[in-house]
């Protein structure tokens, strides 16, 4: 246990958000059902998680405690111009790509929602969202010297509001007192769950601000 372990369980958290891809996925299913949905999240985060546990395992396998945040740039310290480290990082830079567009529909939709409820589509103000969130996230990754900070941060906020938090409010607000009260026990446990994640969102971020103030958070790794 050191300054590095308040980027765990965050990042560990932030890999496995995929709620507001849901819905977008969901509608492009044939023949969309909840098992259909439900086979394709489990098959997804299985996956991912495979992946994920191999990349961990031979990542550090291979450098042990010189293991940097981001894997690919410690590799490239290696050997710079490898054919196979080439391939894999623009596999990367192509899966990242590719994902964008899904990412962005809900954002836009949702900021369309909140700020131009009553509003007929317009492409520039379509487009004009778009290129905002874009150079918006091309200028924080330039500015943050560690990618490690981005995905603690916003999995010690996000990941918890989308786990935790968010559904257990919706649950609450969405079933009416006159079906279930405040006192019952699915309620109870609603409140226990969006209370645990505020707990964890406040304590993720403490040690995540904390290892900044102290210098104890090491800031190797590019982008």
């Amino acid at each position: 246990v050191n300054s590095e372990t308040a980027y765990t369980i965050p990042i560990l958290a932030f890999a496995f958000v995929c709620h507001p891809e849901v819905l977008p996925i969901y509608t492009e299913l044939r023949n969309a059902t909840k098992r259909r949905m439900q086979c394709v999240a489990n098959v997804s985060i299985l996956a991912m998680f495979v992946m994920y546990l191999l990349t961990a395992i031979f990542g550090y396998l291979t450098f042990y405690t010189a293991v940097e945040a981001e894997l690919l740039h410690t590799y490239s310290k290696v050997d710079s111009l490898d054919i196979l480290i080439l391939c894999v990082r623009l596999a990367v830079l192509v899966a990242v790509t590719l994902t964008v567009p899904v990412v962005l529909f809900p954002i836009r939709k949702a900021l369309l929602q909140i700020f131009f409820p009553d509003k007929p589509f317009h492409w520039v103000r379509h487009i004009t969202i778009a290129l905002s969130l874009i150079i918006s996230v091309d200028l924080l990754v330039i500015c943050v010297p560690s990618i490690k900070d981005i995905f603690g941060v916003i999995g010690a906020t996000s990941a918890p509001s989308l786990i935790f938090i968010l559904p257990a409010i919706f649950y609450i607000r969405i079933v009416p007192e006159e079906q279930e009260s405040l006192k019952s026990r699915p309620k109870i446990q609603a409140i226990c769950f969006a209370a645990l994640g505020f707990i964890f969102m406040i304590l993720s971020l403490s040690f995540i601000i904390i290892g900044w103030v102290t210098g104890k958070s090491r800031s190797g790794g590019g982008h």
